[in-house]
Order: C-alpha cells, then sequence, then structure tokens
C-alpha cells in the first residue's frame, strides 16, 4: 500500500474535509447534493460542484493507495448495464478474497472484449494467476488460449459466485443514481467505488462485534493514511 495522496495545491480546505466527502460519495449511495447537506449540518460549507471535482480528482487515486495484492485465484464476470438507454457491458474481475481487481466497460462481450481484459488484468497487477474462473461464454476460453494458456480455466457457473455477488453493489448504486449517464463516467465512478467501499465493508457474519469494530477502525486508519490525513493535528 502508497500512502503517497495527490497533490491539493490550490484547495483551500483541509485533508481532512475533502477526504471525508470522498469517503461518503463512494462508501453511501449518496448524491454529491446529500453529501453537501451532510457536511452543511456539520458546520462546513462547500457546493456540492466542489465536491464532484475532489471525487474525479482523488477517487481513483484513492483507491489505488490501498490496493492489495491478488490472491492467485481469479473470478471473472460479465453483466450488462444501461448508459444513457444504451446497452454496454460491464466486467469485473475479483480474487478470492472478494476484492475487486479491475472493472471495464465495453460494448461488446466477444473474444476481443475478453482478451483486452485479459491483457489489462495482467498489466495492472504485474501478476499471473494460478487459477482463471469464468462461467459458460465461449469468448473467456477462446482469449484464455490466446492470452495466458498454461493458466488453469475453469468454466462453471456455479463457481463463479465470488464474482457474480460484486456486482450487487453496483445495482444498488446504479438505482440510487437512476441510471448511469456516460460510458466514461460509469468507467471513473465504478473503478474507485468498487475498491473504496468494500475496504469499510468487512465480512461482519465472520466476526465478532468487538473484532469487527477493530477490524474497522483498522480500515479506517488506513484511509487515514492513504488520503494524507494521518498525522494532521486533530480540529478543535
Amino acid at each position: 500500500m502508497s500512502s503517497a495522496s495527490p497533490s491539493r495545491k490550490g484547495h483551500r480546505y483541509p485533508a481532512d474535509i475533502i477526504a471525508h466527502c470522498v469517503w461518503l460519495y463512494f462508501r453511501f449511495p449518496l448524491s454529491f447534493r446529500e453529501v453537501e447537506e451532510l457536511m452543511l449540518e456539520r458546520g462546513v460549507t462547500v457546493s456540492h460542484e466542489t465536491i464532484r471535482r475532489w471525487c474525479a480528482k482523488f477517487g481513483q487515486a484513492y483507491a489505488n493507495g490501498r490496493r492489495p495484492r491478488p490472491e492467485d485465484k481469479w473470478h471473472l464476470d460479465e453483466v450488462f448495464v444501461k448508459i444513457n438507454v444504451e446497452l454496454k457491458y460491464l466486467w469485473r474481475a475479483v480474487d478470492t478474497d472478494g476484492t475487486v481487481l479491475d472493472i471495464l466497460v465495453q460494448v461488446r462481450r466477444d473474444k476481443a472484449a475478453a482478451r483486452r481484459f485479459f491483457r489489462r488484468q495482467l498489466k495492472k497487477t504485474c501478476s499471473m494467476p494460478q487459477v482463471v474462473v469464468t462461467d459458460k461464454l465461449r469468448a473467456y476460453g477462446a482469449a484464455h488460449r490466446e492470452v495466458m494458456p498454461s493458466v488453469e480455466h475453469r468454466s462453471h457457473k456455479g463457481l463463479n459466485n465470488r464474482a457474480e455477488n460484486s456486482h450487487q453493489p453496483t445495482r444498488q448504486r446504479e438505482r440510487a443514481m437512476k441510471g448511469f449517464r456516460s460510458v466514461g463516467g460509469t468507467q471513473q465512478f465504478l473503478a474507485a467505488s468498487s475498491s473504496i467501499s468494500p475496504h469499510f465493508r468487512p465480512r461482519c457474519h465472520l466476526m465478532t462485534a468487538t473484532e469487527y469494530r477493530a477490524e474497522v477502525i483498522t480500515r479506517f486508519a488506513i484511509w487515514d493514511q492513504v488520503t494524507g490525513v494521518a498525522g494532521l493535528p486533530a480540529a478543535a
């Protein structure tokens, strides 16, 4: 994990305010105006347009700062999304722990699209998995034989629940946002949200209440390091 944060030169608001607004927007199904209202209740006056610019500038950088090393078993899946009433496909890769490795919005779900997604994963993670799990889409098999033939490929719908379940928060946010507006905006938002939101959602059903709170505190400490808030004096 890198603790480097983007430059805040030219921003008059302190790091903790920026980080808190970015956290609110990507962690919860809130609009920019709703985040503006929550900050106003806390005595901080900031416009929704400023919050939008912060999320665009800092969201992906914060997400990249806490990206863990992927496990050696990858689950890949694709679902359709409507973007400005047009049908597109959202490709998603997660590892065994459910950590989202990457998402990619594409027009098609053919061999070329699968090949592009495979190559993107290898370049982004700088690692080669031992096993790739997909559904029965034939494009995966064709792209797999071309891009990573030495990796074991398991094609079975029942084995890929890890990736399929990972789509659920996207569907929830899609409904809250009343649909996505553009391919670029969808890609930008989901790439950051798919990393930031799960970071604050540990598997509470596997923990006691005490363990869960301790884990959340730890994850907030990591977030403070990534966003550059750690070490700053506490607000009066």
